[in-house]
């Protein structure tokens, strides 16, 4: 820049001597210089408006031949367009790929500007959600009007949420027949992506499973009670013969353990089928604990150092019934896993981030490579021990569900050999102090 500013002031230079010297020979030196300067001030201002009149008309063609520094500008500048435009091609060449892969996409891809509004979409999201060409523009609730996905979208989009927030399954918009699961994901400043999924297979797989363990569970409940109370009678009358009462005791025990099974089997169905966070009882948490821990020392027969520890007694907000399962499912379950004479500890805590229900054992610990897998129907760290403890498998599927239905987590700690940490984690919204309450 600094060499071409001091070339065309050197050819100012040079036109101010050759036209004084001319205007010498004339003998009107200061006429000459005044014209030379004139013409070249001309010039000048002839090449910036045909510079300006190739701008105005939005660059097309080469930019316009000149001399001088402006020639030096429209050479720079139609550089750096031809650069921009192969660019521009690389783009619109990678663009055209982005949206010709998402095109074969079956899931949905829809494109959100100035929050919430329509910017571009795939064919799959078109025929889910029943968009049509002039739609881009409108806002995205205007179509899916759940309420649900409303508060989603305000959740991730407005207020830029993202924290513990699952994908949204609702009807599509104009089928009820049809399942989708719609995730919103922001990015940049004002947009959002949101994937539209289509589940309807396997939502109407997963109601036939709930629909036929409810039913097949419910339909058992009546023999076993028949069956459960004939081997009483029998066993309770003293006239079956001595060599029947050990398999009497056994088809006892295994029938108990079947009425169990089945009860587990509906609470979870129970569970599964009905609202989330429907529970509005104000449970105290000390005596929820204790009477937990009373089940426990039942359960253990004095055989474990069983201590309850309340640091602060809070007001929990949810379903009693649900609360004291998820809370004993942890305590029976210490005893059972717990050698005889080992301590068990029950604590309730809290901090920042709400309550804390911890259950500590001396057990028989659980390699790390179990705990992904813990609250999975029927999973078993020790099939053989479980089965003589008498557990069903489905404890801790049972507690997984009733913490979702309770805005809570669970945190586990454990080492082989060591014993075990298991936490239900409260958020603080679910809590209420005593002395308020």
């Amino acid at each position: 820049m600094l060499d071409r500013s001091i070339g065309e002031f050197a050819r100012f230079v040079v036109i101010a001597l050759v036209t004084t010297i001319l205007g010498f020979s004339t003998g009107h030196w200061w006429l000459a210089l005044c014209a030379g300067l004139t013409v070249y001030l001309f010039w000048i201002l002839w090449q910036q408006n045909q510079f300006d009149r190739w701008l105005s008309n939005g660059r097309r063609g080469p930019a316009p031949t000149s001399f001088g520094v402006w020639g030096d500008i429209s050479d720079d500048f139609y550089r750096l367009q031809r650069r921009h435009r192969k660019e521009k091609q690389k783009l619109h060449a990678m663009l055209r790929r982005v949206q010709d892969s998402t095109s074969a996409l079956r899931e949905g891809i829809v494109a959100l500007e100035d929050e919430g509004n329509l910017a571009w979409w795939n064919p799959a999201a078109e025929q889910m959600l029943r968009l049509r060409p002039d739609d881009a523009g409108q806002p995205l609730v205007n179509f899916v009007r759940d309420p649900r996905f409303v508060e989603h979208m305000y959740q991730r989009v407005v207020l830029q949420k993202t924290a513990n927030q699952e994908p949204i399954t609702l009807p599509a918009p104009g089928d009820d027949s049809r399942i989708l699961q719609m995730e919103v994901t922001r990015f940049g400043q004002d947009e959002a992506l949101v994937i539209v999924r289509d589940i309807t297979r396997l939502h109407n797989l997963e109601q036939m499973r709930r629909d036929f363990v409810a039913n097949v569970s419910h339909e058992l409940r009546t023999p076993l009670t028949v069956i459960a109370g004939y081997l009483e009678t029998l066993q309770s009358s003293g006239q079956a013969p001595r060599n029947w009462d050990r398999p009497l005791a056994q088809m006892s025990e295994q029938t108990t353990r079947m009425t169990s099974l089945v009860n587990d089997l509906l609470l979870l169905a129970r569970l599964e089928t009905s609202e989330r966070d429907s529970g509005r009882d104000k449970v105290s948490v000390r005596e929820l604990m204790e009477r937990v821990a009373s089940e426990a020392r039942a359960l253990s027969g004095e055989r474990h150092a069983l201590t309850v520890e309340c640091d602060e007694d809070c007001i929990l907000t949810g379903d009693s019934g649900e609360l004291h399962s998820a809370f004993a499912n942890l305590a029976l379950n210490a005893v059972k896993y717990s050698p005889d004479g080992g301590p068990i500890e029950l604590r309730w805590y809290r901090d920042d981030r709400g309550g804390h229900y911890a259950v500590k054992d001396c057990g028989i610990g659980i390699d790390p490579v179990h705990i992904p897998r813990l609250t999975e129907r029927f999973y078993r760290v020790d099939a053989g021990r479980s089965r003589e403890s008498g557990g069903t498998g489905l404890g801790l599927a049972i507690v997984k569900h009733v913490l979702l239905r309770h805005s809570a987590s669970m945190s586990v700690v454990s080492t082989p050999g060591r014993g075990s940490t298991f936490t239900l984690n409260f958020p603080a919204h679910k809590l209420t102090a005593t002395t308020s309450a």
